[in-house]
């Protein structure tokens, strides 16, 4: 009978350690980086991209606030070394400016069409709210300008470790109060793509719950809706979106250190959560392999079911805002030249 027990007893602490060993492995989040081959019903300017493998910056964790100053430092020297060439190609001149002291980017092409030269568009650069500072978060200003022959202006937003939440959003709204005052609502369109996306969609939270006129539209390409871990795409596209990988890697680490202690579904972080009762006419975009898809569809649904306009676009095999990573590319090409044309029809001339 007590050589029973013992068994049992051996039994129980065998389960339990496997048991232990498994959700220790599940915690370690161990991706799988699954590649799959060249899809023929993309470009052939992003077939390289799709089927590439993900930088490795991805799976990097900063520890410390110097660790996370030399790592967006590095990438965005990297970042800056094509802007110069790519200004040149678009036919887009830049000037440094400040709007009540937040320091911008004002990106005018050479040619701006006749229908725009009363319009502006805001753009808030992309980069898990940590990354792109300067210059470095400019090119998709760049080829909005070029592309949509309209001003365009890009604020070079505070991040952390130095600032964290709120100071992002409360800079995005600095500069739209500074806007209104020489610009028509009617006539200010706001555009960005990820991170960028996201800050699109909670300036407009933040100026209702100002009492603010809103801008006349929005474009927020794969936009960072949620960031806490809430929606399919973040489990289904893990391992499958070779630009974020993972929630797990850097950008999770991202999402913290700017919420700085608060919730996560606070909706001037997670604007999913908010009231978009009244938003602006909103064109979004995703990719098949996005790990963002969920954040844009649930985004898309929850303004079509408020009564807000809300056109939604979904890329073919493409990552996270890869459609800005060749610009010549029929798919670059359709981001801009769609949103060129929301624009065109909601602003007022």
């Amino acid at each position: 009978m007590i050589m029973h027990k013992n068994k049992i007893l051996l039994d129980i602490k065998f389960h339990i350690t496997i048991l232990s060993l498994l959700i220790l492995s599940a915690c370690t989040h161990n991706i799988q980086v699954r590649r799959f081959p060249a899809p023929s019903t993309v470009s052939k300017q992003v077939q390289p991209l799709v089927t590439g493998m993900p930088a490795p910056i991805w799976n990097d964790h900063p520890q410390t606030q110097q660790e996370w100053k030399n790592w967006v430092d590095q990438i965005a020297q990297h970042n800056m070394q094509s802007l110069p060439a790519l200004r040149k190609q678009m036919q887009v001149t830049v000037k440094s400016d400040q709007f009540a002291g937040v320091p911008a980017f004002v990106f005018t092409p050479k040619r701006i069409r006749p229908e725009n030269t009363n319009r502006i568009l805001l753009h808030f650069h992309g980069g898990g709210y940590v990354l792109n500072p300067g210059e470095a978060g400019t090119d998709e200003a760049i080829l909005m300008a070029g592309y949509g022959h309209i001003k365009v202006i890009s604020i070079d937003y505070r991040m952390p470790p130095d600032f964290p939440f709120p100071a992002a959003i409360d800079d995005a709204l600095t500069v739209y109060r500074v806007l209104l005052q020489h610009y028509p609502a009617d006539k200010i369109g706001i555009i960005g793509t990820s991170t960028g996306g996201g800050m699109a969609l909670a300036l407009i939270l933040k100026a209702k719950e100002e009492k603010l006129p809103l801008p006349a539209a929005i474009v927020a390409g794969t936009p960072w809706t949620d960031l806490s871990k809430t929606g399919d795409s973040y489990f289904t596209h893990e391992g499958i979106d070779n630009v974020l990988v993972s929630y797990h890697g850097w950008l999770g680490d991202a999402a913290k250190l700017y919420a700085h202690g608060e919730n996560l579904k606070n909706p001037l972080l997670s604007p999913i959560y908010g009231d978009v009762t009244g938003f602006p006419p909103t064109l979004l975009f995703s990719g098949t392999r996005d790990l963002f898809l969920s954040n844009t569809v649930r985004m898309h649904l929850k303004l079509r079911d408020a009564g807000v306009i809300s056109d939604l676009i979904i890329f073919e095999g493409l990552s996270h805002a890869q459609y800005l990573m060749a610009p010549d590319s029929p798919e670059a090409k359709r981001y801009f030249n769609s949103s060129s044309q929301f624009f065109n029809h909601y602003l007022a001339q």
